[in-house]
């Protein structure tokens, strides 16, 4: 009896639940389309939790309901509101930041008031919000966001380069890019902006212009046929139209210089070099396509990226003043407008302080990007030359943009650490300055709208849907930042509860994603070659990286601005056998840290598992993604100890310090072999850029080299080889200046131009024309090579261009200072200049091959041709032209002036 006594009130209990009240929803006649999408979307909420809704224009008589809730939704200027609001008895705040609103409630009347249009559509998904939440409505509630622009950029381009192009030249078609004319995902993808309470959204591409205008004075450019034209229009049309509706503002990024492949193949030229002058006719076409493109979509911005095809920094001023703003002057003069739309300018590859001191005397409504932590995420923490940056473009009052960028060491796993994310804001604004936010997909930008994922029944995740947790995070902390961390956990615990229905566990759901979150960011802020595109940091590391790290050409300014100040593993072995006190953050702790993460995060996500009950399999992803992060810590744990123990040994002398290496590298592969059973089958690659940009931990030509899988065996040989040299050593065998270096053997080439004199490369020949630096020692691979005597004046002032004919495939062999004085050529540079790779040029072949006299050390980067006529514009400034081989040139630190410090032991793995 007791029993069912109980089962009836309960029955009663949720019938009575299930009644829910009826609410009227009240416009004015007058209200935005934005308030009125929030409108819908508000009444579309309230009928999912069973409310009974209508939606209608009010007046100023609608001040009360008889037995059911009236929300009013006005906003600012509107005719109607100043006599509802003091009808319905409430009072505004005296004021209010842009985008602001105000809500307030008392007995069964609700007022939503907007600053403006955008202020009352956020106002209605706040109301949205609480009431799927179950929380009370508020007596009053004022809220606006802290960064003015809150937005999230999809990449048109791909993991690979189209056939007969380059990098960033993706045109826009069904064939290369599906998704683009899909308004339902499009609808999807808008709809969880505003939901996140973003505001704008960026579409990256190398040439958007010749997909989307057409130019009377240059017919010939366009590279779409007229259908797929048509269909360009038709859903760029669609987009904005659809984003305005959601308060979303779309913002077009290009690069410079890029033209479009028929406008480069009427000319006879590159689509793009960076080594080119500004050339009249292509700056006449870039301004016209940008005059063309603000007419025909007026309420579409611009991001401009002077780089990374751009030869000098005076050429980027003069591109940006003479041709990028005059582009957008014409546009507007052709529509009649006298305003000044914003115009967003990148800071990348470019001096963007220079820029702006020129550029805001003709054209004041300009905004600023930076890259927060270059292309990863590696700290809360930023300092160095990059926040300063930051600092002083922030100074200039405008609106300053921090740019979260690529994040190369989150691909491919699942990464969402709410906590990480609001320091992470935090640092911009007290740190950076700044009060905007860009952001990418948290993994797979080169591979949009999917994630990496592999599922058994072959279909392809969504990123907005697995990553919903990064969009939601970045998106509630640009609006504002400072919440306290306890609410937050309960925040993030509940939304996890939502989606995985596990109560109390989704407490640890949320710490396996912090403790996963430290992870990457520790490892590549301590370790890392670059933050950039070029490493995949989670494919592992090389020995010979961890031992030799400036053989991999560390990028400038990576260590000084991505982290907490610290060390390095050679620089804390150094000190530590000369007694020199450690400072900061120190490697031995970082790997320490990152299994401890690890292992923290696993027995959350196990401990989480049995409370499960919907969404499954998406949970076990995720769970499969903890344990990845936890196997690939105690690999690189175990292999950093080992390279400390190998980095020992160039002290010590002691092959006992090699011999502590071998069972730890054993460990570290045995972690790196249940890597591999964890993703072989669950993800289709590591990294989505799969190109010849990618050298970290090895390179990604014609997409290799992407899974683990493909780079166990390399860790595997790593480790064989370094047994059998230390085999060697034992038997004292030496592999140092006894062992004999075969000379490069020249190669037949026909010079056409230009017309210098090759003279031999030999200790005591002078070595640049017109001035007395003579060459003092040479790598013994170069000792029947003939260089090139080149005028150093012209090569400053205008570079070096060579033209040549060859018969069979070359190695042209080019020699750069070490130094980054203008007067010298920058050596390639994969993390500014993409294109940086074509000939194969990126990494140095032989480090410190030349000593000159008065002159810095001289690295020498190979680029590879195939036979025939070529021509190849390398940058301004001195370098050596070192001739051409047909030898393979095995790389190596030649040691002549090594400002690294003393010969390194990585070839112990080669």
């Amino acid at each position: 009896m007791k029993i069912r006594t109980l089962f009836i009130l309960s029955a009663l209990i949720l019938i009575v639940s299930c009644k829910k009240e009826s609410v009227t929803i009240l416009t004015s006649p007058s209200a935005s389309e934005r308030l009125l999408f929030g409108a819908e979307h508000l009444k579309n909420s309230l009928a999912e939790l069973k409310y009974k809704v209508v939606i209608r224009e009010g007046g100023s008589t609608d001040l009360s309901g008889n037995n059911e809730r009236i929300i009013w939704i006005l906003e600012k200027e509107d005719p109607l509101a100043s006599g509802v609001i003091d009808g319905l008895g409430f009072s505004l705040p005296e004021e209010m930041d842009n985008e602001g609103y105000y809500i307030a409630t008392e007995n069964n009347r609700t007022l939503v008031y907007g600053e403006d249009p955008s202020g009352a559509l956020y106002g209605c998904y706040t109301l949205s919000d609480l009431f799927n939440e179950k929380q009370p409505l508020p007596a009053e509630l004022v809220d606006a966001p802290e960064m003015v622009l809150r937005g999230a950029c999809v990449g048109l381009q791909k993991p690979y380069y189209l056939p007969e192009r380059t990098v960033y030249e993706y045109p826009y078609t069904p064939e290369t890019f599906p998704w683009f004319y899909d308004k339902e995902l499009w609808i999807d993808y808008l709809d969880m902006l505003v939901e996140n309470r973003m505001n704008s959204l960026y579409l990256w591409n190398g040439h958007p212009f010749a997909s989307l205008v057409k130019l009377d004075d240059y017919p010939f450019a366009l590279e779409v046929d007229e259908e797929t034209f048509r269909k360009n229009e038709e859903i760029f049309s669609f987009l904005t139209e659809e984003a305005d509706k959601r308060g979303i503002y779309v913002i077009q990024m290009f690069y410079n210089i890029i033209v479009s492949k028929p406008f480069a193949e009427h000319y006879g030229i590159k689509t793009q070099d960076r080594n080119r002058p500004i050339i009249p006719y292509i700056a006449d076409y870039t301004r016209k396509s940008i005059a063309a493109f603000v007419e025909k979509y007026p309420n579409v911005g611009l991001l401009v990226c002077l780089g990374e095809a751009m030869a000098t920094l005076e050429d980027d001023v003069v591109w940006f003043t003479e041709t990028v703003i005059p582009g957008v002057k014409d546009g507007l003069d052709a529509l009649g407008r006298t305003d000044e739309p914003p115009i967003i300018l990148r800071a990348h590859d470019t001096d963007a302080g220079m820029v702006m001191d020129k550029a805001l005397p003709i054209y004041k409504n300009l905004y600023t990007m930076h890259k927060y932590n270059g292309e990863s995420l590696t700290t809360y923490e930023p300092r160095g030359p990059w926040s300063e940056i930051h600092q002083e473009l922030s100074a200039l009052g405008s609106v300053h943009i921090d740019n979260v960028h690529i994040l190369a060491n989150l691909e491919p796993f699942r990464y969402g650490s709410p906590d990480f994310i609001r320091k992470s804001v935090q640092a911009m604004h007290q740190v950076h300055g700044a009060n905007a936010l860009h952001l990418y997909p948290q993994a797979s930008y080169w591979d949009w709208p999917y994630t990496a994922d592999k599922l058994a029944d072959g279909e392809r995740l969504r990123q907005i849907d697995r990553d919903w947790i990064w969009y939601k995070a970045w998106g509630r902390y640009a609006w504002k930042a400072d919440r306290p961390r306890e609410q937050e956990i309960g925040y993030w615990s509940d939304r996890l509860d939502d989606l995985y229905g596990c109560g109390s566990e989704a407490a640890s759901i949320l710490e396996a994603y912090e403790q996963t979150g430290e992870i990457s960011p520790k490892l590549l802020r301590r370790f890392g070659i670059t933050e950039g595109n070029r490493q995949t940091l989670l494919l592992g590391m090389f020995m010979s990286q961890l031992v030799n790290p400036y053989k991999y050409t560390i990028y400038p300014g990576f260590y000084e601005s991505c982290g907490p100040e610290g060390e390095k593993l050679i620089e804390f072995v150094d000190k530590k056998w000369k007694n020199i006190p450690h400072t900061g953050e120190l490697p031995l702790d970082i790997v320490a840290q990152a299994v401890e993460h690890g292992d923290k995060a696993v027995a959350a996500i196990d401990k989480a598992e049995s409370k499960v009950t919907k969404n499954r399999d998406e949970f076990l992803r995720l769970k499969n993604d903890v344990y990845c992060y936890r196997e690939f810590a105690w690999f690189f744990n175990t292999k950093v100890r080992a390279a400390e123990h190998v980095l020992d040994y160039q002290y010590s002398k002691d092959i006992n310090d090699l011999e502590k290496a071998i069972p730890l590298m054993e460990e570290s592969l045995n972690h790196y072999r249940r890597l591999v059973e964890l993703t072989k089958d669950t993800y289709h690659y590591a990294n989505s850029m799969q190109t010849a940009q990618r050298r970290i931990p090895i390179g990604g030509d014609d997409g290799k080299n992407k899974t683990w899988e493909e780079l166990l065996p390399h860790y595997e040989q790593e480790l064989k080889n370094f047994m059998e040299n230390l085999a060697l050593l034992k038997s004292d065998h030496s592999m140092g200046s006894d062992i004999a270096i075969p000379a490069l053997v020249p190669a037949e080439v026909t010079l056409l131009n230009p017309k210098s004199q090759w003279i031999p490369v030999s200790e005591g020949q002078r070595a640049i024309s017109g001035s007395n630096t003579v060459i003092e020692k040479i790598a013994p691979e170069l000792q029947n090579m003939k260089m090139l005597s080149l005028n150093a004046g012209e090569q400053r002032e205008n570079g070096t261009t060579l033209e040549f004919e060859t018969a069979g495939p070359v190695k042209l062999l080019v020699g750069y200072f070490r130094n980054d004085q203008n007067r010298y050529a920058k050596a390639p540079t994969l993390e500014t200049d993409a294109s940086a790779n074509l000939y194969g040029q990126a990494d140095p072949v032989l480090l410190n091959a030349i000593q000159l006299s008065d002159q810095p050390a001289v690295n020498i980067h190979t680029y590879s041709f195939s036979p025939g006529k070529h021509t190849l514009t390398l940058g301004k400034g001195m370098l050596l032209v070192l001739g051409f081989t047909g030898s393979d040139v095995p790389p190596r630190n030649a040691g002549l002036t090594d400002e690294d410090g003393s010969e390194t032991v990585d070839w112990l793995f080669y």
